[in-house]
């Protein structure tokens, strides 16, 4: 996939250094993402790939350059590597999805407009049905693909992915393809993606970067 003659990749990071104490945990990192690609980064443990997405995500203090060209608004979807919930709290697939989606607090119920959303959403991860089944019961790849059905709504312009496939089964994998492979036909949405298995998602990735805390290579 090309970009527009004269048009700027969305994400640009330029001599990306991030220090914890007297250690190096990133150094001199440069990094292009086109507009509309899905771009992974590799790496052995160790080597920066979630340091590099906490300081595209602003988490963390990093010096060096961090530029999005945006060609809206900017919005950024996030599904992190892990996600801690609480199983004394009886949050519902549909009170979390609905978080973001009315302003009525979810603890007096869930929208009927908001519902309806919420059925789409689940469809599209291929998650139908789970509305009502708490978040504390869900697996692990249940639970990751929940994440990401809550990091496309609404569709970003540029979605971050951590591991997204870990604790995923096969049949998940593939659905997981389909969403990326849609995202790259839409156009709309940038995958920026760290991954440690590239075979799980080679048939959708545009582009792969292998990262070792001082270098990138692409």
């Amino acid at each position: 996939m090309s970009e527009p003659a004269g048009s700027a990749p969305l994400l640009e990071i330029d001599a990306l250094s991030v220090r914890r104490g007297h250690e190096a945990l990133l150094e001199d990192v440069t990094l292009r993402v086109r507009r509309g690609s899905i771009h992974v980064v590799m790496g052995a443990n160790g080597a920066g790939k979630s340091t590099l997405l906490s300081a595209v995500l602003g988490q963390i203090p990093f010096e060096g350059r961090i530029a999005m060209n945006w060609a809206g608004p900017g919005t950024i979807g996030y599904v992190p590597q892990t996600f801690a919930v609480d199983p004394t709290l009886p949050v519902t697939v549909a009170d979390f999805l609905a978080l973001t989606r009315q302003r009525l607090p979810v603890c007096f119920g869930v929208t009927r407009a908001a519902r309806a959303a919420i059925a789409g959403l689940l469809a599209r991860v291929a998650l139908p049905g789970l509305e009502g089944r708490p978040l504390a019961v869900l697996s692990g790849g249940e639970l990751r693909r929940v994440l990401l059905a809550h990091a496309l709504d609404p569709e970003p312009e540029l979605l971050i992915l951590d591991e997204p496939s870990a604790g995923l089964d096969d049949a998940a994998i593939v659905i997981l393809n389909d969403i990326l492979l849609a995202l790259k036909r839409g156009g709309r949405t940038t995958v920026l993606m760290v991954t440690h298995d590239l075979e799980q998602v080679r048939g959708a990735v545009d582009e792969v970067t292998v990262l070792e805390r001082r270098t990138v290579r692409a």
